[in-house]
């Protein structure tokens, strides 16, 4: 059965940097298509990135183009997302998710594997 491990969340004042880790087991992550989520406080879980499995196209909501870049290491079997300039709307429980195919991440339609979450808090 796949499962998702996010690590790297934490306490961070406003401008500051966190790198969020999701380490893949049970799937084969050289053909499986990674991405985060965010689910802010009182708010609905929204797309954050994602990356293709091949050739690794990246994707990122408007809000944070610019400041967070997503990458993989398949050897690790590990997703990264590497968070800059932190806002403390950047604030929430950020997930890590696991799909055939890359668009179903993005549209958030066609999750196959969550991770637990991993918590972030951004203080002004």
């Amino acid at each position: 059965q796949a499962q998702l491990v996010e690590s790297g969340g934490g306490l961070v004042q406003a401008g500051g940097s966190l790198r969020l880790s999701c380490v893949v087991s049970g799937r084969s992550i050289s053909t499986t298509a990674l991405g985060w989520f965010q689910q802010a406080p009182g708010k609905e879980r929204e797309f954050v990135s994602a990356i293709s499995w091949s050739p690794g196209r990246t994707y990122y909501t408007d809000s944070v183009k610019g400041r967070f870049t997503i990458s993989r290491d398949n050897a690790k079997k590990t997703v990264y997302l590497e968070m800059n300039s932190l806002k403390p709307e950047d604030t929430g429980l950020y997930y890590c998710a696991a799909a055939d195919q890359v668009r179903g991440i993005v549209h958030g339609t066609k999750v196959d594997v969550w991770g637990q979450g991993t918590q972030v808090t951004v203080s002004s």
